[in-house]
């Protein structure tokens, strides 16, 4: 078992630093999403607080130059299927499910971190362990400098994801608010 538990230093190393690659893409990926978010609503925020049957145009052409947001992009589908409240919904839907995945990256990132952290805080303890009872200070603290980074890497990545993903969580919901309002009123210019 220890020369098992030995052999996955290396893996969970390279897992910490693939890991925290992926959190630093994931902190650019989230400051380009909130620039986004801020264009889209300030852009929004006007029409849809007159929106009513009769001035769909604005919204359609505020829909339609924010097509790259997967928020305008779904609202501009909405105003396209408005004679389907099947299709509408579909939608919708394709929205939530496109939001969890999303979130997915956050909640893997936030639960693997210091999963990943402990692993590499922990494997290299029996060898460190080991160097103390030898007598070998150098092994020990080469040995636990390994597992103090690996742990601070750890909660680093934990971190990343779990602020990303309470940001993203309220994000979405607002979104998510946004088309189910524009949804909601589709059905009762079709009414």
């Amino acid at each position: 078992m220890y020369w098992l538990s030995s052999g996955l230093l290396i893996p969970v190393m390279v897992a910490v630093l693939f890991f925290l690659v992926r959190a630093l893409m994931l902190i650019g990926n989230m400051y380009g999403l909130y620039t986004m978010r801020l264009k889209l609503n300030k852009a929004l925020d006007s029409p849809l607080k007159t929106l009513n049957k009769n001035n769909w145009t604005d919204l359609t052409t505020l829909a339609t130059k924010f097509q790259n947001t997967t928020t305008g992009k779904t609202l501009s589908s909405l105003m396209e299927d408005k004679e389907s409240s099947t299709r509408r919904e579909k939608l919708i839907a394709d929205f939530e499910l496109w939001c969890e995945k999303d979130l997915d990256k956050s909640r893997t990132l936030s639960k693997m971190g210091p999963i990943l952290g402990l692993m590499g805080t922990l494997i290299p303890m029996g060898p460190a362990l080991a160097g103390l009872a030898a007598g070998d200070i150098a092994t020990m603290s080469q040995q636990m400098q390994i597992a103090f980074n690996t742990t601070v890497l750890g909660l680093v990545i934990g971190s990343i994801g779990f602020i990303s993903l309470q940001l993203k969580q309220r994000w979405y919901a607002e979104d998510l608010n946004t088309i189910e309002f524009v949804n909601d009123l589709i059905e009762e210019e079709n009414a």
